[in-house]
């Protein structure tokens, strides 16, 4: 069943993704490789992912010490590396095969959206 911290982290999802993918339009337009251009608005939309889900999303689930907290963001950005590889591969692979790359990054972010929900859900704010 779908609880509020879902909806609360879809809801800084889609600004972060908006982030992400005006970067990655931008990368798109000045000639930067799609799978480059995909990683890189990923890597500043994930910024934006942290500051919102540890404000705003898994309230109460913050570590409130110094050390705590470096581990707790040492383990969303690992989380953020599973989901920065699975966007690279879909979009990398995708545009290789002739998939237009806004396609293969719309795939990459359902696949990446449910496998970094997951890991921080469960892991990183459990």
């Amino acid at each position: 069943m779908l609880d509020h911290v879902y909806f609360r982290y879809v809801g800084a999802s889609a600004v972060s993704l908006g982030v992400d993918f005006a970067i990655f339009m931008a990368a798109l337009s000045v000639g930067i490789p799609p799978a480059l251009a995909a990683a890189s608005g990923y890597i500043v939309g994930i910024v934006c992912h942290w500051l919102i889900s540890s404000r705003m999303v898994f309230i109460g689930h913050v570590a409130e010490d110094a050390a705590s907290r470096r581990h707790q963001q040492a383990l969303f950005v690992l989380s953020a590396l599973v989901g920065l590889g699975i966007t690279t591969a879909i979009v990398g692979i995708g545009s290789r095969y002739g998939l237009d790359p806004r396609i293969a990054k719309g795939i990459a972010i359902v696949v990446s959206f449910q496998a970094t929900y997951m890991i921080r859900k469960k892991v990183v704010f459990a």
